[in-house]
């Protein structure tokens, strides 16, 4: 069965995506740490990190690079954190957090809920640093 990442990707269930090639794509987490909170995914399902294939591997990090230098240009914070879990959904996937302290990417703390508005909002605010 399709992860729910793969779902974003054929555009089966919606998501504020900021960034997109033929093999990667970044959209906002819905249950995000901290506003502006993206996922970097590749859109082949792939359910451990370290089981990518080495050139993909490079190019899912090279690409998050690019969204996290968006996403330092257009969000207030100290640094764009980067973490991989992979606990919580068997497709690859980074996490991009805006930090302003060490306590703003800690996974045990509660999500927020944003609204799509707000989410609209962020997404658009990040796509401007590209």
């Amino acid at each position: 069965m399709a992860s729910i990442f793969t779902k974003i990707i054929n555009r089966e269930i919606p998501a504020q995506i900021v960034a997109e090639d033929d093999k990667n794509i970044a959209f906002l987490d819905i249950m995000p740490l901290v506003k502006g909170h993206v996922l970097v995914v590749p859109k082949k399902e792939v359910n451990y990190i370290f089981d990518m294939e080495p050139s993909d591997l490079a190019e899912l990090h090279l690409f998050a690079q690019k969204v996290a230098k968006a996403m330092d240009k257009t969000i207030k914070c100290t640094r764009i954190g980067v973490a991989v879990i992979g606990l919580e959904v068997p497709h690859v996937h980074i996490h991009l957090v805006p930090l302003k302290t060490m306590d703003d990417i800690n996974f045990t703390r509660p999500k927020l809920k944003l609204n799509p508005e707000e989410l609209a909002e962020i997404a658009d605010t990040i796509r401007r640093g590209f």
